[in-house]
């Protein structure tokens, strides 16, 4: 009669039990993946897309031109938008989740000129004040208008 002791009995269980959640992994994230798919598109990335509508991606850049008066538009939970006209740049930031239309945002230290992804900045209450979080830029993507090609 062989005698296996309590101690490897319970590593077997343990090994079995780790052989059985690895085997069922890819089967869990196949169903993650269709889930996303399936995920509906939310308000603010139906917003991004209708800016977008008609425009061209480009490489993306460190750094833009910063006027004093470069407009910004704040897409809850999405990007941040500078400029107008032809071209635009989407600033998606390294966690868009937590952009919040009704904060401020407050860039500490930049290059007078021009901000880039380095800049340090930060997310402000409106109405209060107080700081609700820093914000981590990545590059910045241009978007230009394309122009409708002339029939004929």
């Amino acid at each position: 009669m062989l005698r296996v002791s309590r101690q490897s009995r319970m590593l077997t269980g343990c090994m079995a039990a780790a052989l059985a959640a690895a085997a069922a992994l890819p089967a869990a994230a196949q169903g993650d993946v269709e889930a996303e798919a399936a995920a509906p598109v939310s308000k603010g990335e139906q917003r991004l897309a209708k800016l977008l509508e008609g425009r061209v991606a480009g490489e993306p850049v460190r750094c833009i031109r910063a006027f004093r008066n470069l407009p910004i538009q704040t897409i809850d939970r999405t990007a941040y938008v500078y400029g107008s006209g032809s071209t635009i740049w989407v600033q998606r930031t390294r966690h868009p989740e937590q952009i919040d239309d009704g904060d401020y945002l407050q860039v500490l230290r930049r290059d007078a000129s021009k901000l880039c992804r380095d800049d340090q900045t930060v997310q402000v209450e409106a109405f209060s004040g107080v700081f609700s979080g820093a914000v981590f830029f990545e590059d910045f993507v241009p978007y230009t208008r394309v122009k409708p090609e002339a029939e004929g």
